[in-house]
C-alpha cells in the first residue's frame, strides 16, 4: 500500500513538472507569434496540482492500454478538459484562477477552450507515456 502512494506521488510530480514545462513552451509560443523575442512563458502555482492529477490517468491508461490511438487520446482528453472545467470553476469562484478564456468564441464558461482539444488530446497520449514508465502503472500490469 505505502509503496502505491510513494509510486502516486512520484507520477503526481512528474506530472506536475511536465505539465509546468508544456505550459511554459506554450505560453512562450505565443510570444513568438506576437513577435516579442524574449520568449518569456508563464504558468501559476495553482497548475502544478492540476497537472499533477495527471497521475490519476494511470489506472485508466491500463484499461485503455490496447484501444487505438484515436480513443485514448480522446478519453485523456475528454477527463482533461473535465477537469480543466472543474478545477477553473472552483478558484474562479475564490478568483484566484489564473486563466480567463472569455475573449475565445470556443470558451465554455470562461474556463475551457474547445480549440485546445488537440493539444489537450497530445497532452493525454504524452502523459500516458510519461506514467507507462512508472513504476505505478508497472506494479499493476500482469507478468509478460
Amino acid at each position: 500500500m505505502g509503496q502505491n502512494i510513494s509510486a502516486f506521488l512520484k507520477n503526481f510530480c512528474k506530472c506536475g513538472l511536465a505539465g509546468w514545462c508544456m505550459e511554459i513552451l506554450f505560453t512562450s509560443a505565443g510570444s513568438l507569434r506576437r513577435r516579442d523575442m524574449t520568449l518569456q512563458g508563464s504558468t501559476s502555482l495553482w497548475m502544478f496540482p492540476i497537472y499533477g492529477c495527471a497521475a490519476l490517468f494511470s489506472p485508466l491508461g491500463l484499461l485503455l492500454r490496447k484501444k487505438p490511438l484515436w480513443a485514448r487520446g480522446t478519453a485523456y482528453m475528454s477527463l482533461i478538459f473535465s477537469l480543466e472545467y472543474a478545477a477553473g470553476k472552483l478558484l474562479a469562484s475564490r478568483k484566484s484562477c489564473p486563466w480567463d478564456y472569455g475573449r475565445s468564441r470556443w470558451n465554455i464558461g470562461r474556463v475551457i477552450r474547445l480549440d485546445f482539444a488537440p493539444c489537450w488530446f497530445a497532452a493525454g497520449l504524452l502523459f500516458e507515456r510519461l506514467l507507462s514508465s512508472g513504476s505505478f502503472r508497472d506494479q499493476n500490469l500482469p507478468p509478460s
